[in-house]
């Protein structure tokens, strides 16, 4: 391998900052790469080098670790679709150990980062932290919720990033409807119906969007079965402080989606802000205020806090600063892709950065594994270019819309792109089939409108049995 030749001085000519080629001080011991975060970036990448450096790995000349708290890879775009029963949770998550089986996956959280020693800090779950060294650095942990110091959201609140959020959501909503349905209907119960069947989402950009959309759809289904209560009953709010939603897509279809939301008596809330949400009490910059039993906070992201414990740069929201060929300004060895990374997007003005957006990371974790390999081999490395194909959004089942090279859909047609579009970007065949399957089943069969809220408490029937005993 050309990495471990002498020091190679070359340039790359591409790059923003000059780089210089990391050599392994040791000729004979395994180039060691290190990834952070088995999220889609994450987890393509590994995929990607286990692909490319097949010859490598075998003949023990490369090692590819991935860390990541869980052992699974969520594919996010399909939350919504899960929140609504349309797929099955377990379909939407890939195993990285199946995925992965050239490469060592470790389930723990990386806790600090010494690049100026090549070492890492790896704290598995129950287990005390120890050191992991390193050759080459990927970073790609992903985000978190950009939670705002709102008086009750961290007690109120839910969040939509992970599948146990969603599910945990979905039965939620259903039971809400379960109970308010389950109670008298009087005059001195009115309040509590009306608190039961309010639902708020704070945040309108694709993922407030979807599950709100997908959610009031399942709901509204649901309400079939209730007896007292209709969809009229059901009040949905969408908080937003811009003066627009999906700031992603055009005008003509942000206007669009939002005309479509208030067809079907959606409250949604422009240029307006969340004030606070103590013990369910909604307040509004407004004026307005009203009581909630729910309150879905998708009011953007954050890099993931753990880049606090590295000695990495830094800009001024807390990301990774990137070159265009997704190497870590100022560095040598690393590499960063994906929703902590601030890669410059080259196809709009200078100084214009890629969004943290699932379309930029399914493109940019397809080059990040060749440039890697080209780090290796001492190869020019190639810069990220995004081509804008158009976006697509799920609105509920058969609703949706799309906007795919200059082309606008609506409704059904937009809905089977939205679908298409994200099944043939879900990793492995495996759930691609499973995930069809569920859909065609769906096809046949009534939609399951069932809340399944002891999940989230396995436990407390035999506490309260125990407590008696």
């Amino acid at each position: 391998m050309h990495a471990r030749a002498a020091a190679d001085k070359r340039l790359t000519s591409r790059s923003e900052v000059s780089t210089v080629e990391f050599v392994n001080e040791s000729t004979n011991a395994p180039m060691r790469i290190l990834i952070v975060g088995g999220g889609y970036v994450g987890m393509y990448t590994a995929l990607g080098l286990q692909r490319g450096l097949k010859r490598e790995i075998s003949c023990g000349e490369a090692t590819v670790t991935v860390v990541d708290p869980q052992s699974n890879m969520t594919y996010q775009p399909f939350l919504p679709e899960a929140a609504a029963g349309n797929v099955e949770p377990r379909h939407v998550v890939v195993p990285l150990r199946r995925v992965l089986r050239h490469c060592r996956v470790i389930t723990g959280a990386v806790t600090g980062i010494d690049h100026a020693h090549h070492r890492a800090t790896i704290t598995p779950p129950g287990a005390e932290p120890y050191q992991l060294n390193y050759d080459i650095l990927v970073m790609a942990p992903g985000s978190v919720s950009r939670v705002l110091p709102i008086p009750g959201l961290a007690e109120q609140g839910i969040g939509f990033k992970t599948i146990g959020e969603a599910i945990a959501l979905r039965n939620h909503v259903l039971s809400r409807l379960d109970f308010a349905s389950s109670i008298a209907r009087t005059a001195e119960n009115d309040d509590i119906r009306s608190r039961a069947l309010t639902f708020v989402f704070v945040g309108g950009g694709y993922a407030g969007i979807e599950a709100l959309a997908e959610l009031e759809n399942m709901a509204r289904y649901a309400t079939r079965y209730t007896g007292s209560i209709t969809p009229r009953d059901m009040r949905w709010v969408l908080i937003e402080a811009a003066d627009r939603i999906m700031p992603e897509v055009s005008p003509r279809m942000s206007q669009y989606t939002l005309d479509q939301l208030r067809f079907r008596g959606i409250d949604v809330r422009l240029s307006t802000r969340l004030d606070s949400v103590t013990d369910g009490h909604v307040r509004l910059d407004d004026g307005s205020s009203f009581d909630a039993d729910t309150v879905v906070w998708t009011a953007g992201v954050k890099p993931n806090p753990m880049l606090d414990g590295t000695d990495l740069p830094r800009d001024s929201k807390g990301r990774l600063p990137c070159s265009a060929t997704m190497e870590v300004l100022g560095t040598t060895g690393v590499f960063a892709a994906g929703d902590c990374a601030a890669i410059p997007d080259l196809s709009k003005p200078p100084g214009a950065l890629c969004g943290p957006s699932a379309q930029h990371a399914v493109r940019q974790a397809k080059l990040l594994a060749r440039n890697v390999i080209a780090h290796l081999r001492g190869k020019e490395r190639a810069e990220y270019v995004h081509h804008y194909a158009g976006s697509v959004a799920s609105l509920g089942l058969y609703h949706g819309v799309a906007e795919i090279y200059g082309v606008r859909l609506r409704g059904f047609p937009a809905w089977w792109m939205h679908r298409t579009y994200h099944v043939s970007k879900m990793p492995t065949l495996n759930r691609k089939l499973r995930i069809v399957s569920d859909w065609t089943a769906a096809l046949l069969f009534r939609r399951e409108v069932v809340s399944l809220g002891q999940l989230q408490h396995p436990r407390t029937e035999f506490e309260q049995a125990a407590t008696r005993a």
